[in-house]
């Protein structure tokens, strides 16, 4: 049995996380936690923190997690560099599992995006394109700078040099270094990430779409009950899924 408590737990992951915890006899749901609760009065009665809640709270359940020797995953997204850095450093004392994605089918086209880099070589244009609901409120999606940085690292480049958020203007030619990382935003959509590999004459799309977020709250679920058993350390879905 592995004891969890869930931050965040009003908004949509969070609600999506309690309904697939209920199902999950190997899971005890401890605590769901809102924005104005405390995680510091149950957390010693959890294996696991799953943390859905912001970016900018993050930072507090990592410091109460490492106090209490308690393991983490965590979904947020939008994290600055700080704050991601912070991240990596909590992993030397505790388990982690940073992710941007918790679907299956989702971590499968991280590894295919990578496979197809490797294969197609430097003679492709490279772009990524996502599609979120309307109250999304950072931009691009984790998941598609997970994918761009996949990209990036095949071609042994740095994202940040690289990419190219939109286009407007009298741009010029497209450089055949860049990354184009594109969002759209509306309606009530869950999540939509299509990789676009271009050449003269042919053209590769990988895509994934999602229509329920109960894919992203098993995976995390799944990620929690795998991580209960780990050592400290820095770990994505790959690692739960065996993929590396």
């Amino acid at each position: 049995m592995t004891r969890v408590i869930i931050t965040g737990a009003k908004g949509r992951m969070g609600q999506a996380l309690i309904a697939c915890a209920k199902n999950l006899a190997s899971l005890e749901l401890v605590a769901a936690l809102g924005r104005n609760d405390s995680l510091a009065g149950v957390i010693d009665r959890c294996d696991v923190v799953i943390d859905f809640s912001s970016p900018h709270a993050t930072e507090e359940f990592l410091a109460l997690c490492r106090k209490h020797r308690k393991a983490i995953v965590v979904g947020t997204t939008g994290h600055s560099a700080v704050e991601r850095a912070a991240i990596v450093e909590a992993a030397t004392a505790i388990p982690v599992v940073l992710a941007s994605n918790f679907s299956t089918g989702v971590n499968t086209l991280f590894w295919l995006t990578r496979k197809a880099a490797e294969i197609l070589g430097t003679d492709f244009d490279l772009e990524v394109v996502e599609m979120h609901h309307r109250l999304k409120k950072d931009a691009p999606s984790g998941t598609a700078k997970s994918l761009a940085e996949i990209l990036a690292s095949v071609r042994d480049q740095q994202l940040d040099q690289v990419a190219r958020h939109g286009r407007v203007g009298l741009v010029g030619e497209r450089q055949s270094s860049e990354i184009g990382i594109h969002s759209m935003r509306g309606g009530d959509v869950v999540g939509d990430h299509t990789v676009v590999f271009a050449n003269v004459g042919e053209r590769l799309e990988l895509t994934h779409k999602a229509s329920s977020r109960d894919t992203f709250a098993s995976g995390a679920l799944r990620a929690a009950q795998w991580l209960a058993s780990q050592k400290p350390g820095l770990y994505d879905m790959q690692d739960v899924l065996g993929l590396k």
